[in-house]
């Protein structure tokens, strides 16, 4: 059968446009947006009718089919794209849903200080013009004992600057087990090259030693680069030459000795259970010129990337013109202020920097929550597969490789649809719910669920099971 017959009852936009005036769900729309959401949404429901021919339809089912499809796709347009959402995924740090959660402290000031104007880059003393990076600097020499400081927006932007001020058209020395490859494919020999530095590998994936530094060094070296293996470990027949003999080749040479951290946490994770990750504050103190690592991830604060060391590169990285490319806005310093505030007394980072919280939660008390969550969706849902099983967390993003974290997880599975429709339905709740998917089952893990966010899961999971078709 053509479906050209069923095609022409498709109503007019004119015709669909009064029809849901009338409705009385238009009235706060722009008239473009409307406009354009039922012509989407005849596109749609055009495409669906030449797919299936054979679908039986009558006018009246036609109209009441676009005008909804419509006003969902009004109902998204007038949301927010950036928005709350509830992690049950048990990973930390998760990229894909704006990694470090902030600090309350963190929001309470941008709320109550730059809700209007703000004081950015001026002394109020003088009034003269002033460095805006000046309060991140001050906390950030204190916590690390670094000679100054700044802030760029995120640590491959750190690295490129550092490069490009002390190496441009120079060598740099890199150990070839440390060339990484970090989030969306951005690779350290890519970076360098972007920056105009030549880079210089020895030693081998496993192995590099200290007279492989020396023997590369040439009249055409600037500088060593140490590049913290943060997302991956190389286990087994290894070994890499220490930051302090680093610093002792570079400084016998003449050279500037970068020491790239990646997550650069200001704690030592140590003492909780963590294998032993080196902090900002030691690689100053081992002696390195240069340090860069990330604001957010085991730091917690807003996405940044820090730059620390001697004060006389620092001002040469500050007058590079890639600062002003590079330099974050007062959002970004606001969050970053508050949350490197917090570790002044280390007991209130600990307590108030939800990253920390979430890493050192207690497994009984994630284990009472998943029992918690399971026993309500069973009782909502009794036909629904339910059940709590161990499992593990993950620090995400680049953070504590392969070091996983014991969990409990509440596991859910449907006897009428696959997981990936069930993570779909509760992607589709408000707020939605993220989940992982594991072996033909939806898990969510309680470790990253924040104050209210029980509930929430409950709900959508209870609603995900409902007879309701995608």
């Amino acid at each position: 059968m053509s479906p050209q017959p069923i095609l022409s009852q498709i109503p007019a936009v004119e015709t669909l446009l009064q029809e849901a005036h009338h409705e009385g769900w238009t009235q706060d729309v722009a008239r473009p947006l409307l406009v354009e959401s039922v012509r989407a949404a005849v596109e749609q429901t055009r495409q669906r009718l030449l797919e299936s021919p054979a679908e039986a339809v009558d006018a009246t089912s036609l109209r009441r089919t676009i005008l909804d499809a419509a006003k969902q796709l009004v109902q998204t347009s007038h949301k927010p794209y950036y928005r709350k959402v509830v992690n049950a995924t048990g990973i930390i740090l998760h990229t894909a849903l704006g990694r470090a959660v902030l600090p309350e402290r963190a929001i309470r000031q941008i709320a109550s200080e730059l809700s209007g104007y703000s004081l950015l880059q001026t002394d109020l003393q003088t009034g003269e013009r002033s460095r805006r990076d000046g309060r991140v600097e001050e906390l950030l020499k204190r916590l690390t004992g670094a000679e100054a400081a700044t802030v760029v927006n995120n640590n491959a932007a750190a690295t490129s600057i550092v490069l490009n001020t002390v190496a441009r058209g120079r060598e740099v020395i890199v150990s070839r087990g440390q060339l990484v490859e970090i989030g969306g494919s951005f690779r350290l020999p890519e970076v360098m090259a972007a920056s105009g530095a030549t880079l210089v590998e020895v030693g081998t994936t496993n192995k590099t030693h200290s007279r492989d530094y020396e023997n590369a060094v040439t009249p055409n070296t600037a500088a060593i680069l140490r590049v913290h293996p943060s997302n991956y470990k190389i286990t087994g027949f290894t070994s890499e030459t220490s930051l302090a003999d680093l610093v002792r080749i570079g400084h016998q040479h003449g050279l500037t000795v970068i020491d790239d951290l990646g997550a650069g946490p200001l704690l030592d994770f140590s003492r909780f259970g963590f294998q032993r990750e080196p902090t900002l504050r030691e690689s100053v103190a081992a002696g390195a010129d240069l340090i860069t690592a990330s604001a957010d991830k085991l730091i917690g604060a807003s996405q940044g990337g820090l730059v620390l060391g001697r004060s006389d590169l620092l001002e040469a990285v500050r007058k590079n013109p890639l600062a002003r490319i590079l330099r974050v806005g007062k959002l970004t310093l606001a969050a970053l202020e508050a949350t490197l505030a917090l570790f002044v007394d280390e007991s209130q980072a600990l307590a108030e920097v939800p990253t920390l919280r979430m890493l050192r939660r207690d497994l009984g008390d994630i284990s009472e929550q998943a029992e918690r969550i399971a026993a309500a969706v069973q009782r909502q849902t009794p036909d629904a597969s339910v059940d709590v099983v161990d499992g593990f967390s993950q620090m995400g993003s680049g953070s504590l490789p392969t070091q996983n974290l014991a969990t409990r997880l509440v596991t859910l599975a449907s006897n009428t649809f696959g997981p990936d429709e069930l993570a779909f339905r509760m992607r589709c709740h408000e707020p939605p719910v993220f989940a992982r998917i594991h072996k033909g089952r939806v898990l969510l893990d309680p470790r990253t669920l924040l104050d209210g966010d029980e509930p929430v899961v409950i709900a959508a999971a209870a609603a995900a099971f409902a007879d309701h078709p995608r």
